[in-house]
Protein backbone atom coordinates (compact mmCIF):
# COMPACT_ATOMS: atom_id res chain seq x y z
CA UNK A 1 0.00 0.00 0.00
CA UNK A 2 1.16 3.53 -0.71
CA UNK A 3 -0.74 6.37 0.75
CA UNK A 4 -1.24 9.48 -1.14
CA UNK A 5 -1.88 11.55 1.57
CA UNK A 6 -1.86 11.05 5.71
CA UNK A 7 -1.75 7.53 7.05
CA UNK A 8 -4.52 5.58 7.84
CA UNK A 9 -5.23 4.77 11.56
CA UNK A 10 -6.47 1.10 11.90
CA UNK A 11 -8.75 1.36 14.82
CA UNK A 12 -9.24 -1.96 17.05
CA UNK A 13 -11.35 -4.73 15.99
CA UNK A 14 -13.37 -6.39 18.96
CA UNK A 15 -12.06 -8.74 20.78
CA UNK A 16 -12.90 -12.68 19.67
CA UNK A 17 -15.71 -13.81 21.91
CA UNK A 18 -17.01 -17.43 22.27
CA UNK A 19 -20.27 -18.00 21.41
CA UNK A 20 -23.22 -20.48 22.94
CA UNK A 21 -23.47 -23.37 20.37
CA UNK A 22 -21.28 -25.53 18.79
CA UNK A 23 -18.56 -22.81 19.23
CA UNK A 24 -15.21 -23.75 21.28
CA UNK A 25 -13.57 -21.03 22.69
CA UNK A 26 -10.28 -20.52 20.45
CA UNK A 27 -6.39 -20.80 22.34
CA UNK A 28 -4.26 -18.28 22.67
CA UNK A 29 -1.59 -20.05 20.61
CA UNK A 30 -1.26 -18.70 17.36
CA UNK A 31 -2.76 -21.09 14.97
CA UNK A 32 -0.88 -21.50 10.81
CA UNK A 33 -2.32 -23.02 8.23
CA UNK A 34 -0.92 -26.77 7.50
CA UNK A 35 0.67 -26.51 4.49
CA UNK A 36 -1.66 -28.27 1.31
CA UNK A 37 -1.05 -31.88 0.79
CA UNK A 38 -0.20 -32.85 4.39
CA UNK A 39 -1.48 -36.76 4.99
CA UNK A 40 -4.38 -37.90 6.95
CA UNK A 41 -3.32 -39.89 9.70
CA UNK A 42 -3.09 -43.45 9.42
CA UNK A 43 -4.29 -44.73 12.61
CA UNK A 44 -5.26 -43.43 15.77
CA UNK A 45 -2.79 -43.67 18.82
CA UNK A 46 -3.27 -42.28 22.37
CA UNK A 47 -1.43 -39.53 21.42
CA UNK A 48 -3.33 -38.83 18.00
CA UNK A 49 -6.91 -39.86 19.58
CA UNK A 50 -7.74 -36.14 20.57
CA UNK A 51 -6.82 -34.69 17.31
CA UNK A 52 -9.15 -37.05 15.56
CA UNK A 53 -12.18 -35.95 17.59
CA UNK A 54 -14.12 -33.73 15.85
CA UNK A 55 -14.30 -29.70 17.65
CA UNK A 56 -14.91 -26.47 16.14
CA UNK A 57 -12.52 -24.68 14.47
CA UNK A 58 -11.06 -21.52 16.07
CA UNK A 59 -12.78 -18.26 14.98
CA UNK A 60 -9.40 -16.68 14.82
CA UNK A 61 -6.47 -17.92 12.78
CA UNK A 62 -3.71 -16.76 16.10
CA UNK A 63 -3.11 -12.72 14.81
CA UNK A 64 -3.35 -10.59 18.43
CA UNK A 65 -3.82 -7.85 15.97
CA UNK A 66 -7.59 -8.78 14.80
CA UNK A 67 -8.09 -11.57 16.80
CA UNK A 68 -11.11 -12.68 14.71
CA UNK A 69 -9.17 -12.72 11.21
CA UNK A 70 -8.77 -15.81 9.61
CA UNK A 71 -10.37 -19.57 10.88
CA UNK A 72 -8.60 -22.24 12.63
CA UNK A 73 -8.71 -26.08 11.35
CA UNK A 74 -9.11 -25.36 7.36
CA UNK A 75 -7.08 -24.25 4.54
CA UNK A 76 -8.50 -22.72 1.46
CA UNK A 77 -7.42 -24.24 -1.96
CA UNK A 78 -9.35 -22.42 -4.04
CA UNK A 79 -11.97 -20.09 -4.54
CA UNK A 80 -14.53 -19.31 -7.61
CA UNK A 81 -16.35 -16.05 -7.04
CA UNK A 82 -19.57 -15.21 -8.67
CA UNK A 83 -21.00 -12.27 -8.16
CA UNK A 84 -23.19 -9.61 -9.74
CA UNK A 85 -23.40 -5.74 -9.23
CA UNK A 86 -26.74 -3.54 -9.42
CA UNK A 87 -25.56 0.24 -9.40
CA UNK A 88 -29.40 1.39 -8.78
CA UNK A 89 -29.36 0.03 -5.62
CA UNK A 90 -25.51 -1.20 -4.29
CA UNK A 91 -26.59 -4.57 -4.63
CA UNK A 92 -24.21 -7.50 -4.27
CA UNK A 93 -25.34 -11.06 -4.86
CA UNK A 94 -23.60 -14.40 -6.21
CA UNK A 95 -22.63 -17.53 -5.30
CA UNK A 96 -19.11 -18.51 -4.05
CA UNK A 97 -17.28 -22.07 -3.96
CA UNK A 98 -14.49 -23.04 -1.47
CA UNK A 99 -12.46 -25.92 -2.01
CA UNK A 100 -10.81 -26.42 1.06
CA UNK A 101 -9.15 -28.95 3.48
CA UNK A 102 -9.51 -29.67 7.01
CA UNK A 103 -6.35 -29.78 9.03
CA UNK A 104 -7.72 -31.13 12.14
CA UNK A 105 -11.37 -33.25 12.84
CA UNK A 106 -13.93 -30.37 12.38
CA UNK A 107 -17.45 -30.76 13.85
CA UNK A 108 -18.04 -26.92 12.43
CA UNK A 109 -15.75 -24.41 11.06
CA UNK A 110 -16.06 -20.48 10.15
CA UNK A 111 -15.65 -18.42 7.22
CA UNK A 112 -14.83 -14.18 7.20
CA UNK A 113 -17.82 -12.78 5.62
CA UNK A 114 -19.93 -9.87 6.34
CA UNK A 115 -23.12 -9.78 3.74
CA UNK A 116 -26.31 -12.21 4.69
CA UNK A 117 -26.39 -15.69 3.51
CA UNK A 118 -29.19 -17.37 2.08
CA UNK A 119 -27.84 -21.23 1.63
CA UNK A 120 -24.55 -23.29 2.67
CA UNK A 121 -23.84 -26.76 1.29
CA UNK A 122 -20.52 -28.82 2.32
CA UNK A 123 -19.81 -31.57 -0.42
CA UNK A 124 -23.76 -31.35 -1.69
CA UNK A 125 -25.52 -31.30 1.09
CA UNK A 126 -27.04 -28.23 3.37
CA UNK A 127 -25.49 -27.39 6.10
CA UNK A 128 -26.33 -25.82 9.62
CA UNK A 129 -24.87 -22.15 9.77
CA UNK A 130 -25.79 -19.01 11.98
CA UNK A 131 -23.68 -15.85 12.82
CA UNK A 132 -21.32 -15.68 16.14
CA UNK A 133 -20.40 -12.42 15.42
CA UNK A 134 -21.45 -10.59 12.35
CA UNK A 135 -17.82 -11.08 10.92
CA UNK A 136 -18.60 -14.70 11.37
CA UNK A 137 -20.23 -17.49 8.99
CA UNK A 138 -20.28 -20.40 11.50
CA UNK A 139 -20.95 -23.93 9.39
CA UNK A 140 -21.54 -27.06 10.89
CA UNK A 141 -21.84 -29.86 7.97
CA UNK A 142 -24.27 -33.15 8.64
CA UNK A 143 -21.57 -35.22 8.70
CA UNK A 144 -18.25 -33.72 11.16
CA UNK A 145 -15.07 -33.85 8.96
CA UNK A 146 -12.07 -35.25 9.64
CA UNK A 147 -8.50 -34.26 9.60
CA UNK A 148 -6.49 -33.76 6.38
CA UNK A 149 -10.01 -34.25 4.49
CA UNK A 150 -10.68 -31.99 1.12
CA UNK A 151 -14.05 -31.04 1.07
CA UNK A 152 -16.11 -28.05 -0.96
CA UNK A 153 -17.79 -25.12 0.70
CA UNK A 154 -21.03 -23.70 -1.18
CA UNK A 155 -22.57 -20.07 -0.15
CA UNK A 156 -25.16 -18.46 -1.35
CA UNK A 157 -25.57 -14.91 -0.68
CA UNK A 158 -27.03 -11.37 -1.31
CA UNK A 159 -26.69 -7.92 0.10
CA UNK A 160 -25.79 -3.82 -0.14
CA UNK A 161 -22.08 -3.96 1.02
CA UNK A 162 -21.59 -0.11 0.83
CA UNK A 163 -23.05 1.03 4.95
CA UNK A 164 -21.37 -2.34 6.24
CA UNK A 165 -18.81 -1.51 8.96
CA UNK A 166 -16.26 -3.84 10.02
CA UNK A 167 -13.02 -3.10 12.76
CA UNK A 168 -14.35 0.42 12.65
CA UNK A 169 -14.00 0.11 9.07
CA UNK A 170 -16.19 1.13 5.85
CA UNK A 171 -14.44 -0.63 3.24
CA UNK A 172 -16.79 -0.45 0.02
CA UNK A 173 -15.50 1.75 -2.40
CA UNK A 174 -18.68 2.89 -5.06
CA UNK A 175 -20.53 5.24 -6.64
CA UNK A 176 -23.14 5.49 -9.09
CA UNK A 177 -20.95 4.25 -11.99
CA UNK A 178 -18.05 2.60 -10.46
CA UNK A 179 -16.78 0.43 -8.03
CA UNK A 180 -13.53 -1.01 -7.07
CA UNK A 181 -12.44 -3.63 -3.89
CA UNK A 182 -9.49 -1.80 -3.08
CA UNK A 183 -8.50 -2.01 0.92
CA UNK A 184 -6.23 -3.44 3.14
CA UNK A 185 -5.84 -4.95 5.81
CA UNK A 186 -9.49 -5.79 5.51
CA UNK A 187 -11.46 -6.06 2.08
CA UNK A 188 -12.53 -9.81 0.92
CA UNK A 189 -15.71 -9.65 3.63
CA UNK A 190 -17.52 -7.33 2.15
CA UNK A 191 -17.58 -9.23 -1.52
CA UNK A 192 -16.70 -12.71 -0.77
CA UNK A 193 -16.51 -15.73 2.13
CA UNK A 194 -13.12 -16.69 2.83
CA UNK A 195 -10.09 -17.52 5.23
CA UNK A 196 -9.40 -13.76 5.23
CA UNK A 197 -5.81 -13.69 6.60
CA UNK A 198 -2.26 -13.67 4.71
CA UNK A 199 -1.01 -17.19 5.88
CA UNK A 200 -3.72 -18.75 4.16
CA UNK A 201 -3.22 -18.30 0.35
CA UNK A 202 -5.47 -19.61 -2.57
CA UNK A 203 -5.83 -19.72 -6.26
CA UNK A 204 -9.36 -17.55 -7.84
CA UNK A 205 -11.50 -17.79 -10.00
CA UNK A 206 -13.15 -14.11 -10.25
CA UNK A 207 -16.65 -13.73 -12.40
CA UNK A 208 -18.57 -10.42 -12.24
CA UNK A 209 -21.69 -9.37 -14.04
CA UNK A 210 -21.89 -6.20 -14.69
CA UNK A 211 -23.45 -3.74 -17.32
CA UNK A 212 -22.23 -4.31 -20.45
CA UNK A 213 -21.59 -0.85 -20.94
CA UNK A 214 -18.63 -1.53 -18.87
CA UNK A 215 -15.38 -3.57 -18.42
CA UNK A 216 -14.24 -6.18 -15.31
CA UNK A 217 -11.16 -5.60 -14.35
CA UNK A 218 -9.48 -8.28 -11.36
CA UNK A 219 -6.47 -10.27 -11.04
CA UNK A 220 -4.47 -12.85 -12.94
CA UNK A 221 -5.52 -13.52 -16.47
CA UNK A 222 -8.59 -13.01 -18.36
CA UNK A 223 -10.57 -15.86 -19.30
CA UNK A 224 -13.32 -14.42 -21.35
CA UNK A 225 -16.25 -11.72 -21.13
CA UNK A 226 -19.85 -12.99 -22.27
CA UNK A 227 -22.63 -10.35 -23.74
CA UNK A 228 -26.14 -10.93 -22.64
CA UNK A 229 -28.84 -8.28 -23.74
CA UNK A 230 -27.66 -5.60 -21.73
CA UNK A 231 -25.31 -7.23 -18.97
CA UNK A 232 -21.44 -8.33 -19.51
CA UNK A 233 -20.16 -11.33 -17.43
CA UNK A 234 -16.66 -11.49 -17.13
CA UNK A 235 -14.28 -14.06 -15.64
CA UNK A 236 -10.84 -13.82 -14.45
CA UNK A 237 -8.71 -16.48 -12.90
CA UNK A 238 -5.31 -16.17 -10.76
CA UNK A 239 -3.47 -19.43 -11.04
CA UNK A 240 -0.70 -18.43 -8.39
CA UNK A 241 -1.62 -18.57 -4.79
CA UNK A 242 -2.65 -15.26 -3.14
CA UNK A 243 -3.90 -13.60 -0.04
CA UNK A 244 -7.78 -12.69 -0.19
CA UNK A 245 -7.09 -9.24 0.78
CA UNK A 246 -5.59 -8.86 -2.42
CA UNK A 247 -8.29 -10.18 -4.17
CA UNK A 248 -10.42 -7.44 -6.25
CA UNK A 249 -12.45 -6.32 -9.01
CA UNK A 250 -13.01 -3.07 -10.43
CA UNK A 251 -16.25 -2.18 -12.91
CA UNK A 252 -16.89 0.92 -14.83
CA UNK A 253 -16.21 2.49 -18.20
CA UNK A 254 -12.61 2.14 -18.74
CA UNK A 255 -9.88 2.54 -21.20
CA UNK A 256 -7.87 -0.95 -21.42
CA UNK A 257 -4.51 -1.01 -23.31
CA UNK A 258 -2.73 -4.54 -23.69
CA UNK A 259 0.38 -7.18 -24.54
CA UNK A 260 3.83 -8.92 -23.79
CA UNK A 261 7.11 -8.26 -23.17
CA UNK A 262 9.82 -10.86 -22.59
CA UNK A 263 6.99 -13.11 -22.53
CA UNK A 264 5.06 -11.93 -19.47
CA UNK A 265 1.16 -10.47 -20.40
CA UNK A 266 0.51 -6.79 -19.03
CA UNK A 267 -2.85 -5.10 -18.79
CA UNK A 268 -3.86 -1.52 -17.82
CA UNK A 269 -6.71 0.28 -17.08
CA UNK A 270 -7.61 4.11 -16.50
CA UNK A 271 -11.16 4.97 -15.97
CA UNK A 272 -12.83 7.01 -18.13
CA UNK A 273 -14.69 8.97 -15.54
CA UNK A 274 -11.03 10.89 -14.93
CA UNK A 275 -11.17 14.39 -16.74
CA UNK A 276 -9.30 13.83 -20.18
CA UNK A 277 -5.97 15.15 -19.28
CA UNK A 278 -5.33 12.90 -16.17
CA UNK A 279 -6.82 10.28 -17.93
CA UNK A 280 -4.10 10.10 -20.32
CA UNK A 281 -1.23 10.89 -17.76
CA UNK A 282 -2.40 7.68 -15.92
CA UNK A 283 -2.31 5.59 -19.09
CA UNK A 284 0.86 6.54 -19.98
CA UNK A 285 2.54 6.01 -16.70
CA UNK A 286 0.71 2.84 -16.37
CA UNK A 287 1.84 1.42 -20.01
CA UNK A 288 5.43 1.99 -17.96
CA UNK A 289 4.59 -0.98 -15.35
CA UNK A 290 5.92 -3.99 -17.57
CA UNK A 291 8.95 -1.89 -17.74
CA UNK A 292 9.44 -1.25 -14.09
CA UNK A 293 8.14 -5.05 -13.22
CA UNK A 294 11.28 -6.34 -15.55
CA UNK A 295 13.83 -3.73 -13.84
CA UNK A 296 12.27 -5.24 -10.64
CA UNK A 297 13.38 -8.94 -11.36
CA UNK A 298 17.00 -7.76 -12.44
CA UNK A 299 17.09 -6.99 -8.77
CA UNK A 300 14.96 -9.21 -6.90
CA UNK A 301 14.90 -12.44 -8.99
CA UNK A 302 12.18 -13.53 -11.41
CA UNK A 303 8.63 -12.16 -11.36
CA UNK A 304 6.22 -14.11 -9.11
CA UNK A 305 3.37 -14.11 -10.83
CA UNK A 306 1.47 -15.01 -14.52
CA UNK A 307 0.98 -10.99 -14.94
CA UNK A 308 1.48 -7.37 -14.49
CA UNK A 309 -0.16 -4.36 -15.38
CA UNK A 310 -2.43 -1.77 -13.00
CA UNK A 311 -5.71 0.15 -12.61
CA UNK A 312 -6.31 3.63 -12.08
CA UNK A 313 -10.49 3.92 -10.73
CA UNK A 314 -11.99 7.01 -10.74
CA UNK A 315 -12.59 6.85 -7.03
CA UNK A 316 -10.48 8.07 -4.63
CA UNK A 317 -9.92 6.52 -1.68
CA UNK A 318 -6.55 8.13 -0.39
CA UNK A 319 -4.12 5.58 -1.10
CA UNK A 320 -2.46 3.17 -3.91
CA UNK A 321 -3.16 -0.55 -3.17
CA UNK A 322 -0.77 -4.07 -4.35
CA UNK A 323 -3.53 -5.88 -5.52
CA UNK A 324 -1.92 -8.90 -6.63
CA UNK A 325 -0.97 -8.79 -10.54
CA UNK A 326 -2.65 -5.72 -11.45
CA UNK A 327 -2.07 -2.82 -8.43
CA UNK A 328 -5.60 -0.17 -8.14
CA UNK A 329 -3.78 3.45 -8.16
CA UNK A 330 -6.68 6.05 -6.63
CA UNK A 331 -6.67 9.81 -7.05
CA UNK A 332 -3.26 10.71 -8.93
CA UNK A 333 -1.44 7.99 -7.66
CA UNK A 334 -1.18 6.30 -11.21
CA UNK A 335 0.71 9.17 -12.89
CA UNK A 336 3.55 9.06 -10.12
CA UNK A 337 6.14 6.90 -10.80
CA UNK A 338 7.48 6.42 -7.50
CA UNK A 339 4.26 4.44 -6.31
CA UNK A 340 4.20 2.78 -9.29
CA UNK A 341 7.81 1.12 -8.20
CA UNK A 342 6.09 0.84 -4.86
CA UNK A 343 2.97 -1.32 -5.46
CA UNK A 344 5.20 -3.41 -8.15
CA UNK A 345 7.78 -3.68 -5.75
CA UNK A 346 5.14 -5.28 -3.22
CA UNK A 347 4.55 -8.18 -5.66
CA UNK A 348 7.48 -9.77 -4.33
CA UNK A 349 7.27 -8.07 -1.05
CA UNK A 350 3.98 -8.79 0.64
CA UNK A 351 1.95 -10.51 -2.09
CA UNK A 352 4.64 -12.97 -3.01
CA UNK A 353 6.15 -12.89 0.23
CA UNK A 354 3.40 -11.93 2.57
CA UNK A 355 3.23 -11.24 6.35
CA UNK A 356 3.06 -14.48 9.25
CA UNK A 357 1.10 -11.50 11.25
CA UNK A 358 0.11 -8.00 11.10
CA UNK A 359 3.00 -6.71 13.37
CA UNK A 360 5.42 -8.08 10.51
CA UNK A 361 3.87 -5.39 8.46
CA UNK A 362 8.02 -3.45 7.98
CA UNK A 363 8.28 -6.62 5.78
CA UNK A 364 6.12 -4.93 3.31
CA UNK A 365 6.10 -1.42 3.47
CA UNK A 366 9.44 -0.73 4.33
CA UNK A 367 10.99 -2.63 1.49
CA UNK A 368 8.55 -1.41 -1.15
CA UNK A 369 9.21 2.03 -0.41
CA UNK A 370 13.13 1.26 -0.32
CA UNK A 371 12.76 0.08 -3.85
CA UNK A 372 11.31 3.56 -4.65
CA UNK A 373 14.91 4.53 -3.41
CA UNK A 374 16.67 1.99 -5.28
CA UNK A 375 14.76 2.90 -8.30
CA UNK A 376 15.81 6.76 -8.13
CA UNK A 377 19.52 5.47 -7.94
CA UNK A 378 19.79 3.68 -11.46
CA UNK A 379 17.45 5.95 -13.30
CA UNK A 380 19.47 9.55 -12.84
CA UNK A 381 18.99 10.54 -8.95
CA UNK A 382 20.27 10.66 -6.05
CA UNK A 383 22.30 7.63 -4.94
CA UNK A 384 20.07 5.94 -1.99
CA UNK A 385 22.38 6.43 0.70
CA UNK A 386 22.40 10.37 -0.05
CA UNK A 387 19.04 9.66 0.49
CA UNK A 388 18.77 8.33 3.20
CA UNK A 389 21.48 10.56 4.99
CA UNK A 390 19.07 13.48 3.63
CA UNK A 391 15.97 11.62 5.62
CA UNK A 392 18.20 10.92 8.39
CA UNK A 393 19.38 14.76 8.92
CA UNK A 394 15.91 15.87 8.34
CA UNK A 395 14.42 13.41 11.04
CA UNK A 396 16.96 13.39 13.74
CA UNK A 397 15.54 15.23 15.79
CA UNK A 398 11.92 14.66 15.63
CA UNK A 399 11.53 11.93 18.49
CA UNK A 400 8.28 10.34 17.42
CA UNK A 401 9.69 9.57 14.17
CA UNK A 402 11.97 7.42 16.18
CA UNK A 403 9.40 6.07 18.75
CA UNK A 404 7.61 3.84 17.06
CA UNK A 405 8.54 -0.07 17.39
CA UNK A 406 8.76 -1.73 13.62
CA UNK A 407 8.87 -5.09 14.39
CA UNK A 408 5.38 -4.63 16.19
CA UNK A 409 3.80 -1.25 15.57
CA UNK A 410 0.61 -2.22 17.03
CA UNK A 411 -2.57 -2.41 14.94
CA UNK A 412 -3.55 1.30 14.87
CA UNK A 413 -0.34 1.75 13.34
CA UNK A 414 1.21 -0.46 10.81
CA UNK A 415 0.11 1.98 8.65
CA UNK A 416 2.20 4.82 10.47
CA UNK A 417 5.03 6.84 8.53
CA UNK A 418 8.34 5.46 10.06
CA UNK A 419 6.68 1.87 9.00
CA UNK A 420 7.15 3.11 5.39
CA UNK A 421 10.27 5.86 5.65
CA UNK A 422 12.24 4.61 8.69
CA UNK A 423 12.04 0.91 7.51
CA UNK A 424 13.24 1.62 3.88
CA UNK A 425 16.28 3.85 5.79
CA UNK A 426 16.83 0.75 7.97
CA UNK A 427 17.61 -1.17 4.69
CA UNK A 428 19.69 0.93 2.91
CA UNK A 429 21.36 1.21 5.99
CA UNK A 430 21.68 -2.74 6.39
CA UNK A 431 23.01 -2.45 2.70
CA UNK A 432 25.68 -0.17 3.60
CA UNK A 433 26.96 -2.26 6.39
CA UNK A 434 26.75 -5.55 5.15
CA UNK A 435 27.97 -4.78 1.25
CA UNK A 436 25.92 -4.18 -1.72
CA UNK A 437 26.58 -7.67 -3.49
CA UNK A 438 25.25 -9.55 -0.29
CA UNK A 439 22.69 -7.22 0.19
CA UNK A 440 20.98 -8.07 -2.96
CA UNK A 441 22.11 -11.84 -2.56
CA UNK A 442 19.96 -11.51 0.36
CA UNK A 443 16.89 -10.01 -0.63
CA UNK A 444 16.84 -12.94 -3.80
CA UNK A 445 17.17 -15.46 -1.57
CA UNK A 446 14.59 -13.95 0.76
CA UNK A 447 12.13 -14.07 -2.02
CA UNK A 448 12.93 -17.21 -3.55
CA UNK A 449 13.11 -19.66 -0.39
CA UNK A 450 9.76 -18.26 0.76
CA UNK A 451 7.89 -17.75 -2.44
CA UNK A 452 4.05 -18.07 -2.08
CA UNK A 453 4.79 -18.61 1.44
CA UNK A 454 5.28 -15.90 4.63
CA UNK A 455 7.66 -14.15 6.99
CA UNK A 456 8.20 -13.03 10.11
CA UNK A 457 10.76 -9.94 11.03
CA UNK A 458 12.65 -12.46 13.07
CA UNK A 459 12.71 -14.92 10.63
CA UNK A 460 14.26 -12.00 7.97
CA UNK A 461 16.84 -10.68 10.68
CA UNK A 462 17.87 -14.65 11.06
CA UNK A 463 18.05 -14.51 7.43
CA UNK A 464 20.21 -11.62 6.56
CA UNK A 465 22.49 -12.62 9.52
CA UNK A 466 22.79 -16.41 8.26
CA UNK A 467 23.82 -14.82 4.36
CA UNK A 468 25.73 -12.38 5.28
CA UNK A 469 27.70 -14.08 8.07
CA UNK A 470 27.40 -10.98 10.29
CA UNK A 471 25.92 -10.56 13.59
CA UNK A 472 23.42 -7.92 13.37
CA UNK A 473 21.43 -7.90 16.62
CA UNK A 474 22.53 -4.39 17.66
CA UNK A 475 21.89 -2.78 14.00
CA UNK A 476 18.36 -4.42 13.60
CA UNK A 477 17.69 -3.45 17.30
CA UNK A 478 18.76 0.52 16.88
CA UNK A 479 17.24 0.65 13.87
CA UNK A 480 13.64 -1.23 14.41
CA UNK A 481 13.21 -1.16 18.26
CA UNK A 482 15.16 1.57 19.35
CA UNK A 483 13.17 4.28 20.53
CA UNK A 484 15.83 7.26 19.88
CA UNK A 485 18.00 7.97 16.29
CA UNK A 486 21.20 5.84 15.74
CA UNK A 487 24.23 7.26 15.81
CA UNK A 488 26.17 8.24 13.07
CA UNK A 489 28.71 5.30 12.80
CA UNK A 490 29.58 2.97 10.48
CA UNK A 491 28.22 -0.05 12.48
CA UNK A 492 25.09 1.79 11.68
CA UNK A 493 25.15 2.15 7.87
CA UNK A 494 25.43 5.66 8.50
CA UNK A 495 28.99 6.27 7.50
Amino acid sequence: MHLAVTPRLLAATVGASVAAGFLAAPSGDAIEPTAAGASQEAAATPDTERLLEPTPGAAGIGDRYWPLDGNGGIDVQHYDIVNSYDFADGHLSGTTTLKVRATQALSSFQLDFLLPVSAVSVDGVDATYDRPHRHELRIAPTTPLVRGERFEVVVQYAGRPGPIRYARERNWAADGDEVVTMNEPHMAPWWFPSNDHPTDKARFDVTITGPATHRTISNGLLVDRVVAGDQATTHWRSSDPMVPYLAFFALGRYDVEHGVRNGLPWYVAVSRELPDPQRRRAMTSLERSPAVTAWLARRLGPYPFESTGGVAPSIDVGFALENQTRPTYSGSAATHLPTIVHELAHQWFGDSVSVRRWRDIWLNEGFATFMEAAYAEKHGGRSAQQWLRAQYDSRRGEASFWRLDLADPGRRHIFDEPVYLRGAMALQALRHRIGNRVFWATLQQWVAERQYGTGSVRAFRRHVEQVSGTDLDRFFRVWLTTPRAPTVTRANGLR
